[in-house]
C-alpha cells in the first residue's frame, strides 16, 4: 500500500508544519479555518473558500478537486523545470502527475501553500514491458529530487571524514544547500519535512529508530543519524554524490 503525504508549509512566524498521511482512496479536504465541520486542513485567511478543495490519494498519484466558484489553484513541481498544473473553479478530480508538488491557493497576501508528496512513480525497464511481475527497487531514490540533496548534505561530514560522528541539523543542512539550484528558499522546517519523508517512505527507518529516546530534539537527531547510517551502509550515498553540493 502506497500513500500520499500532505504537509502545511512553515509559517512566517515559525509555526511547526502539520502533516497528514493518506492511503489509497483516502480524501483530505481543505478550506477556511474554523468554517466547516468537514474541513480537515484549515487555512487561516478570509479569502479562502469555506470548503476550498479536496485531495484524493490513489496508488501513485493524487487527484485535486477545486470547490471554489471563482479561484483557480496552481499545482507546481518545485523540483522541475517550471512545470505546473492549473485547476480551475469547479474542476473535479484533476490528476496531478508530480511526485513532489506545491499546491498554491490564492489569498490576499499571496498564496497559502500545501506540500504534497506522492509515492515514487513507476517506470518501464530498459527492455520495455514483460510478462510477470517486475522487480522493484529496495530503495527508490531520485537523484534529481531535493530530498536526495538533503540526504547527501546529511551524509557529507562522514563521507569526508569517516571518523566523524557529526550529523548536521536541519538548520545546518538548509544553510549548506542555500546556494544549490532550486534551494534558495529551503527552510529548516522544509528540511525536516524531507527528513520525515526519507525516514518514513524512502529508507523506511524502523519505528523504534524513528521515535528514539529523549525529547523532541533528540528524536529528530536520532532520525537523522538513522538515515545517514542506512544511506552509507547500503552505498545509497557515495563520495561521487558530493559533486551535487554547492
Amino acid at each position: 500500500m502506497e500513500s500520499v503525504i500532505v504537509q502545511t508549509a512553515a509559517g512566517p512566524g515559525g509555526e511547526v508544519p502539520r502533516s497528514w498521511t493518506l492511503g489509497p482512496g483516502d480524501r483530505l479536504r481543505f478550506g477556511r479555518a474554523g468554517s466547516e465541520p468537514g474541513v480537515d486542513v484549515g487555512l487561516a485567511d478570509p479569502s479562502v473558500s469555506r470548503l476550498a478543495g479536496e485531495i484524493h490519494a490513489t496508488e501513485d498519484f493524487w487527484l485535486l478537486t477545486n470547490f471554489a466558484r471563482e479561484q483557480t489553484y496552481v499545482v507546481e513541481n518545485p523540483e522541475g523545470g517550471g512545470e505546473f498544473v492549473k485547476v480551475g473553479p469547479g474542476r473535479m478530480r484533476a490528476p496531478i502527475p508530480f511526485e513532489f508538488s506545491r499546491l498554491m491557493v490564492p489569498v490576499a497576501t499571496g498564496t497559502a501553500d500545501l506540500l504534497v508528496f506522492a509515492p515514487a512513480h513507476g517506470f518501464l525497464g530498459p527492455d520495455g514491458p514483460r510478462d510477470g511481475e517486475s522487480t522493484s527497487s529496495s530503495f527508490s531514490l531520485d537523484e534529481r529530487a531535493k530530498y536526495f540533496l538533503v540526504l547527501v548534505a546529511l551524509c557529507e561530514p562522514r563521507l569526508r571524514d569517516p571518523s566523524s560522528a557529526s550529523v548536521p541539523s536541519d538548520r545546518a543542512v538548509a544553510e549548506r544547500l542555500a546556494e544549490a539550484e532550486g534551494c534558495a528558499d529551503l527552510t529548516p522546517g522544509a528540511v525536516g519535512f524531507h527528513v520525515d519523508y526519507l525516514a518514513e517512505r524512502k529508507l523506511r527507518v524502523r519505528a523504534r529508530e524513528r521515535s528514539g529516546p529523549g525529547d523532541h530534539a533528540e528524536r529528530l537527531e536520532h532520525k537523522r543519524e538513522a538515515l545517514v547510517s542506512i544511506a552509507l551502509r547500503f552505498d545509497l550515498i557515495r563520495g561521487t554524490h558530493l559533486s551535487l553540493l554547492p
